[in-house]
């Protein structure tokens, strides 16, 4: 098990570099000069070069991508293009103003979606099945800024429970936010929800028609037992991918629903950013969203291997096998 956890963790290592390669010449391959477009037109060729010194923009491509890694490995993404400030704690305090509606929504939006999941499946057939089946299928059909709207006008205006937008910017505090986090929240929740509670639902109907689950059931133990001490466990374990996935896309994908709302998180940063052409924020950004993807798989892959004793012994089995399985040696023929 741990050469197993080894080697995730060298391939999320190895993906991290990936991304940053990617991210660092997809940046510098954008069309156009970087020193003339922040300067404008009307800009002076002296102005023009001083600022491509300042940028370091006359260095060789390599060279600056290694300083630029060697930098971010000691947190360092440089300073702003546009305020001059420091591209770190720029988008950790973005980073952490998208935790205050991600967390609650990952927390909340998870532990709802297994429990109607397991619900559905195991009273299949049902018009409790059926109608919150017909629930989920509509929350994945209608997009997120659609839900957004929705929950705006009622919650907001016709109902002003909670406020519509958030009118502070990025140096917003926690006390500021949290009146608006609910919504966005339950924006990314609904849009979340939808696919775990059909992935759980398909599994627990799997689980449940299992010789294990029969024969217990046929042996005089409770349904309700059955359900949750046999079937839930092992059911939970194919949707786990889906549940990374999903949480990985509310790191990466709230910049429509922080866009609805205003919210000075993660999303509206790297909207401004390319606007902007703020491009150590937008490198930074891009690469914090491909640590999160790979934290987050790394995560579900490690909750896998510590829930499921086929997948540590996988590779165990296969070597066992391999010498029974191999060929024997060809026996030569009497003349």
């Amino acid at each position: 098990m741990l050469r197993m956890i080894a080697v995730r963790l060298a391939t999320s290592v190895v993906t991290l570099l990936l991304a940053s390669f990617f991210v660092f010449f997809a940046v510098q391959a954008l069309p156009g000069d970087v020193a003339e477009q922040l300067l404008g037109q009307n800009a002076t060729p002296e102005a023009v070069a001083a600022l491509r010194d300042t940028l370091d923009l006359d260095t060789n491509v390599w060279a600056r991508y290694l300083n630029w890694i060697a930098a971010a490995f000691t947190g360092d993404f440089g300073t702003s293009l546009v305020s001059g400030e420091a591209v770190s704690s720029i988008v950790w305090t973005a980073f952490s103003h998208s935790l205050l509606i991600a967390v609650p929504a990952i927390v909340v939006g998870i532990t709802l979606s297994l429990l109607i999941g397991i619900l559905t499946g195991a009273r299949r057939g049902t018009a409790t099945d059926s109608g919150l089946s017909v629930l989920a299928l509509v929350a994945m059909s209608i997009p997120e800024f659609v839900v957004a709207t929705v929950l705006v006008l009622t919650l907001a205006i016709a109902i002003p429970v909670f406020p519509a937008v958030v009118l502070r910017g990025p140096d917003a505090t926690v006390g500021d936010l949290l009146p608006a986090v609910v919504l966005p929240a339950a924006t990314l929740v609904i849009a979340m929800a939808a696919y775990v509670i059909r992935a759980m639902r398909s599994s627990t109907v799997d689980g449940l028609t299992t010789e294990y689950a029969t024969t217990a059931a046929l042996k005089g133990v409770p349904r309700r037992r059955v359900l949750w001490r046999h079937v839930a466990p092992t059911a939970v374990l194919p949707v786990l991918p889906v549940i990374s996935i999903n949480v990985a896309w509310l790191f990466g994908g709230v910049v429509v629903v922080e866009s609805v709302f205003n919210y000075p998180g993660l999303g509206t940063l790297m909207i401004e950013s390319v606007s902007n052409r703020d491009l150590p924020v937008l490198q930074a950004i891009a690469v914090l969203s491909a640590l999160v993807y790979v934290t987050v798989n790394l995560v579900a892959d490690l909750l896998a291997l510590v829930a499921d004793p086929r997948q540590r012994t996988l590779h165990q089995r296969h070597r066992r096998r391999t010498p029974a399985q191999a060929p024997a040696p060809a026996q030569e023929v009497p003349r």
